[in-house]
């Protein structure tokens, strides 16, 4: 009994030891971002902005100048007043993973179908590149772009099993041989020079950024709207603050759907969860890494969590 107390104060001690590195961290690292802070604008001001009986204080470019210098006071000042009352996805990360009742758990988010387009944003931005380059033909990268577009489209808006994969490829390679056998396969490939898309750099540029802005705010709005699951129940959070809902592990079941064979090769399935009560609908939560959180999710529905003081005080008896 008394070992165990030892080696629960040096748990302790070693928690407190821990958190006032981390503490001196925090504080080495802001006091070093504000200086840095400091150099920079000093820089800016000293090298870039001319003297200042030069400036004309109420022109429209120190206007704007001013309502950009407010906006981001206003943010900063935002940021140091609502920061601790934020409930982010991350914080309650941390949160269960400190927890020394809990070693298995999930955090999930469902991420904007649009993630599928990865393939197309990285070939947008590929192509803007590319078109800047005299000598290359604007109908060529057109045509790529277009062929990835499409394929990402189809991933995207049907739900493509192996099966039906497997049967469209020998469809596709029959309908070949049969041009074959005609003498077609040439005039029939033929057909798709006449679709000629061409775009300059600018409009591939502007479709990878919007596309990589729906990206960025879908994973910005899991950081407020996600789906903690623990051995002992399931927690909804809607919102920037603990407006969350707890769900019991007995009131809800859980299955993973892989069933888009195209979609699991890009990494990503969906998450299924079914409540008992009927009125309910189910939630899917489109998941990136499928593999790895289906083994999680697999780790923790099959395991049960005992408080651990219960435990302790149960040993002690």
């Amino acid at each position: 009994m008394e070992e165990q107390n030892v080696e629960d104060n040096r748990n302790v001690d070693g928690k407190n030891d821990s958190k006032s590195a981390k503490r001196k961290k925090k504080i080495i690292f802001l006091c070093s971002g504000i200086a840095g802070l400091i150099v920079i604008v000093w820089l800016l001001i000293h090298f870039l902005l001319p003297k200042p009986s030069e400036i004309e204080w109420l022109s429209n470019k120190m206007i704007a100048v001013y309502i950009a210098i407010g906006l981001l006071a206003a943010a900063v000042g935002a940021w140091f007043i609502l920061r601790k009352t934020l409930r982010t996805r991350l914080r309650m990360q941390k949160a269960i993973r400190l927890d020394p009742d809990i070693n298995d758990w999930l955090v999930v988010f469902n991420w904007t179908p649009k993630v599928l387009y990865v393939p197309t944003i990285i070939a947008s931005f590929l192509a803007a590149g590319i078109s800047c380059f005299h000598g290359i033909s604007g109908a060529a990268i057109g045509g790529i772009w277009f062929a990835v577009f499409f394929l990402n489209f189809l991933i995207e808006e049907y739900d493509i099993s192996i099966k039906i994969l497997i049967i469209t490829i020998v469809s596709l390679g029959f309908f070949l041989l049969w041009l074959h056998l005609l003498g077609w396969v040439v005039p029939f490939l033929k057909l798709f020079r006449n679709i000629a898309v061409s775009m300059n750099a600018t409009v591939y540029l502007l479709v990878g950024i919007i596309g990589l802005l729906a990206i960025i705010i879908s994973w910005l709005k899991g950081l407020f709207y996600y789906v903690s699951i623990t051995p002992n129940y399931m927690n909804l959070q809607e919102g920037p603050t603990e407006s969350g809902e707890q769900i019991g592990r007995e009131d809800y079941n859980s299955r993973i759907d892989t069933s888009d064979f195209l979609e699991r090769l890009m990494g990503f399935g969906r998450i299924i969860i079914t409540f008992k009560d009927r009125k309910r609908e189910p939630i899917a939560v489109l998941v990136w890494r499928i593999q790895k959180k289906a083994q999680l999710l697999e780790s923790v529905r099959a395991k049960f969590a005992i408080d651990h003081l219960q435990q302790t005080q149960t040993q002690a008896k």
